[in-house]
């Protein structure tokens, strides 16, 4: 028998919350999330670096209609529009029918992701093995990459200029390659390193041959044979490699994880699970209000510097010359924009409950994160969102029904991290963080829910159809 609820319980269900699960919000939501997820996971598997991310996402956006950006045009209302920055990032906008004067609606996302890239010189033989040295890009833990399957994704340029694309280690009968880890039997001197040192960034060099070439008289006999190999399949020397960009990822494919098949695994998540999600969306987006843009950027693991970097001026200057061709004043613009730094945060992880702080942390399945900051300790280095822009994009994602969470990463004085907030701020960009809670972050291997992945894509349509 049901026993009648107190008043304080009644008061309590009225004024307490509790964050729902997402797979709850609706009787097909982990249906419609799977159907999602499986364009998602073909995204993370053709897109292995940021330059093959832009090349996916520009066909997707070429299939759906969208014409290369002419400055000086005056474009029309849904009008669809993108260009393609160095080959690295990329921006796709669909122009609204209020006067740009009014602001634009941004989704940022990044598609850089951590990795070991080789070095300048990275070609060597020792005890007969060939190997490539790397240096590794991002905040790894550089533990978590030695004895796993790795593939070398990147561009070579030959001397007269010519572009070769590398790609070995991702279809069925490729080779791959791997970092060796000492055996246990033999690790006492490496057991007594700190974690952090376990591996070192010079121990991070990669096997890729073993065998010789046929004449006996010659020195490097194994790095000749990798080198002849490489020459025979890209018609590329040593020499060669001083003007490439050539990177190691794993050679893993995104999968389902769990019995009930409810969460992503895949490296490259970090962020190309935002980035996704926000190409969608903007695809998707028909004759809206305010003009939007969906920006997939780079170098966000490292900073946003450099040209395809947020910390650069490309895309306030996409933005600067649409409003001059509708003859709207870019600061007038700027200031009523509104922008979601689309980026992931940390998902609560019951292994390792000492990091976080439960009633401040965001989980998986719990829906997307909202970040007021980010930073670190004292929200160094943080975009800190006004109340103001908080409750303007929570009455949004409610409307239409957006399953969402707020949160921090983590414990305070734990550590933190940044996004690209805060380099859209700076113009005058009222900017707040949101993205896909992830466990296993910047490994090789992380893991996302579903659900979560496809409250992100509701959220950045919504956003995109927004009326105010």
């Amino acid at each position: 028998m049901n026993k009648e609820k107190t008043k304080g319980q009644l008061l309590a269900d009225e004024l307490f919350y509790e964050a729902p699960l997402a797979a709850d919000s609706a009787a097909d939501a982990f249906e419609k999330a799977n159907a999602f997820c499986e364009g998602y996971k073909t995204f993370l598997d053709e897109g292995k670096t940021e330059r093959e991310c832009t090349s996916y996402a520009e066909k997707m956006l070429v299939e759906a209609g969208y014409k290369p950006f002419e400055p000086g045009v005056a474009y029309q209302p849904g009008d669809k529009i993108y260009t393609v920055n160095r080959a690295k990032s990329i921006l796709a906008a669909t122009i609204g029918t209020k006067s740009m004067a009014e602001g634009m609606h941004l989704n940022i996302a990044h598609v850089d992701a951590p990795r070991l890239d080789l070095k300048p010189n990275p070609l060597y033989q020792s005890a007969d093995l060939a190997l490539l040295q790397t240096h590794y890009y991002g905040g790894i833990r550089k533990y978590q990459w030695p004895t796993l399957p790795l593939a070398l994704h990147g561009v070579v340029f030959k001397k007269n200029g010519e572009k070769v694309e590398i790609n070995i280690g991702e279809k069925p009968g490729d080779p791959v390659f791997c970092i060796t880890d000492l055996l246990p039997h033999l690790g006492a001197e490496q057991n007594a390193r700190k974690l952090s040192e376990g591996i070192t960034g010079e121990e991070l060099n990669i096997v890729v041959g073993s065998l010789p070439y046929e004449d006996e008289e010659v020195k490097d006999r194994v790095k000749l044979l990798t080198m002849k190999l490489l020459n025979e399949m890209y018609g590329i020397t040593e020499r060669d490699f001083n003007r490439a960009e050539i990177e190691a990822v794993p050679a893993q494919k995104a999968v389902d994880v769990g019995f009930d098949r409810g969460l992503v695994g895949a490296y490259g998540q970090d962020d190309r699970i935002d980035a996704y999600p926000a190409l969608v969306a903007e695809i998707e987006t028909k004759n809206p209000a305010f003009t939007t843009v969906c920006v997939l950027t780079d170098k966000e693991e490292i900073g946003s510097d450099g040209p395809t970097g947020l910390a650069s001026m490309y895309v306030f200057h996409f933005m600067q010359q649409l409003c001059a061709a509708h003859g709207v004043d870019s600061i007038t613009c700027f200031k009523a924009s509104k922008c979601l730094s689309a980026d992931v945060t940390a998902a609560y992880d019951p292994t390792f409950s000492s990091a976080f702080e439960p009633q401040n942390s965001t989980y998986a399945g719990k829906g997307v994160a909202l970040a007021k900051y980010t930073g670190s300790r004292g929200k160094g280095g943080a975009n800190d969102a006004s109340a103001e822009l908080v409750s303007y994009f929570t009455r949004i994602f409610d409307d239409a029904g957006v399953v969402w969470q707020l949160g921090e990463m983590g414990k305070v004085d734990q550590g933190g991290g940044g996004t690209v907030a805060k380099y859209v701020a700076a113009h005058d960009i009222d900017t707040l963080d949101v993205g896909v809670p992830v466990l296993s972050m910047h490994s090789p291997f992380e893991l996302a829910s579903k659900v979560d992945i496809y409250m992100a894509y509701k959220a950045f349509k919504a956003f995109n159809e927004a009326q105010e």
